[in-house]
């Protein structure tokens, strides 16, 4: 037994071992992405700061001070939902006369939509009876219907989407915002992804923090459930009282002050420790904002009592108590990716149509509509020919289709009944005002207060952008 004090530095050549085994039992919150997933290279920007989700002022006042985004995973049709195009019902069944138009999938006989279209608000959009409840907020709504993506597949165009690069490791957009923004509430990840039944096609690296500090990484929900203790796991210490939880903590804190007089920076462990601190703080918040127990029955029955309208309504709690940016998918799955039959359009937006007009209700009741960012779609849209079986049959849904598809933005200083840009009379490819995914990424940022070509982080060398080399701001749909 030995009889001399203990030292702190007596406890390095284990430390990897401690740190890997006194997580508390508290981080499988979404936590778990920051320990699992690859956090990205040292830097010393990881550590400019004692709390690097702070709140933080951007380049210029920006109209949004929050964003969700609403992601149809799979690619939601474009002229099934908000780009009408009649022309295709003279061409049914019939190719159509577009020999100019090249692509690297082959697709069949024009398809015209099973769905109505009509006028909605004073703005006269028009917009798909499969959105008939988000189609009376219309007259807040700017589609841009001339979006264009790279790559006909979805591993790529999800990568393009949500992180500006189809191929290489890149940070994602709630990554960036948050890194620009942080946080109003220490108590809460800056950065929160709902997605029922696990993880989505290319996992966590669609909410990764890439060579951003891993605390900037989106924290996973899986939404499917309903009680509070398996929505977000193991957020209680059923072993170890705060007080102690606290003390282990200031224990990590001091071992860490000291590895780091003995090396440079270390980003992964500033990454490892920030995250045993916010699973520590979520103690107290996130029990409360997951539980929708207590809203009013008449406020859960506007969202729906359902996967969807239950996440929806966490995300407006969420986005209230100051989370900077919230995503929200349909499904872990490929639900919009409707080769077979472009008819399960009809229940997929039965499923968000109504969560959807429900919030942007609650929003405005709450004075949040204004500085709240809207987003909708999907990582491409769909052709409008029909699609071609493996024995060259034709099939009654619709194939992938990155080179015209529609997204539509509110809130947030967004000019609402605005539609900007077109597709071609069968909405194939976008002709007026194409806007690349770098475009929307730039008006995003721009809403947000930031500049995007100077919104930079350094790394090996270089300042990198969200929007990289390209980007342009789209000022027509911004109020």
């Amino acid at each position: 037994m030995t009889h001399h004090p203990f030292r702190y530095e007596d406890a390095f050549l284990t430390r990897r071992d401690f740190l890997r085994g006194c997580g508390m039992g508290l981080g499988a919150v979404g936590l778990s992405d920051l320990l699992l997933e690859s956090i990205g290279p040292s830097s010393a920007q990881a550590t400019e700061s004692l709390n690097p989700l702070a709140a933080k002022d951007p380049h210029f006042p920006g109209k949004a001070k929050r964003v969700i985004h609403f992601f149809l995973n799979g690619g939601p049709s474009h002229v099934d939902t908000f780009d009408p195009k009649p022309a295709l019902d003279k061409y049914a069944g019939k190719a159509l006369p577009m020999e100019n138009l090249r692509t690297e999938r082959k697709t069949g006989a024009a398809f015209p939509s099973p769905f109505k279209f009509q006028k909605y608000g004073e703005s006269g959009l028009e917009v798909s009876e499969l959105f008939a409840k988000t189609a009376e907020h219309i007259d807040d709504i700017a589609v841009i219907r001339s979006m264009k993506a790279e790559i006909p597949n979805h591993e790529p165009s999800l990568m393009l989407m949500n992180c500006g690069d189809q191929v290489l490791s890149r940070p994602s957009v709630g990554a960036w915002v948050t890194y620009g923004l942080g946080t109003e509430n220490q108590n809460l990840p800056g950065f929160i992804t709902l997605c029922p039944n696990g993880y989505p096609i290319k996992g966590a690296e669609n909410w990764q923090s890439g060579f951003l500090p891993g605390v900037y990484q989106g924290t996973f929900v899986d939404s499917q459930h309903t009680k509070i203790d398996k929505l977000i796991e193991h957020i209680k210490n059923k072993n170890l009282s705060l007080r102690e939880q606290r003390q282990q903590l200031d224990l990590i804190g001091k071992l860490n002050e000291e590895y780091q007089k003995r090396r440079s920076d270390d980003a992964k462990v500033e990454t490892r420790v920030e995250s045993f601190e916010l699973a520590y703080r979520m103690q107290m918040d996130a029990t409360d904002a997951f539980d929708i127990e207590k809203e009013s029955e008449a406020v859960r029955e506007k969202y729906g009592d359902h996967v969807h309208g239950r996440q929806t309504l966490i995300a407006r709690r969420l986005l209230e108590r100051g989370v900077r940016y919230v995503q929200l998918w349909h499904g872990a799955g490929q639900p919009w990716d409707t080769h077979d039959d472009i008819g399960k359009h009809a229940n997929l937006s039965r499923e968000i149509d109504q969560p959807i007009a429900a919030l942007m209700s609650d929003l405005k009741e709450r004075g949040m509509f204004e500085d709240t960012l809207i987003i909708w779609g999907g990582e491409f849209g769909r052709t409008p020919t029909v699609e071609l079986l493996a024995s060259g049959e034709e099939s009654k849904g619709r194939d992938h289709n990155p080179y015209g598809f529609s997204v539509w933005m509110a809130g947030g200083g967004i000019k609402g009944g605005t539609t900007y840009g077109s597709t071609d009379e069968f909405g194939f490819q976008a002709i007026e005002n194409p806007v690349h995914v770098h475009d929307l990424h730039a008006t995003i940022l721009h809403l947000l207060g930031f500049d995007h070509e100077k919104f930079t982080y350094r790394y090996a060398g270089r300042d990198f952008r969200l929007t990289d080399v390209h980007g342009h701001v789209v000022h027509d749909i911004i109020a």
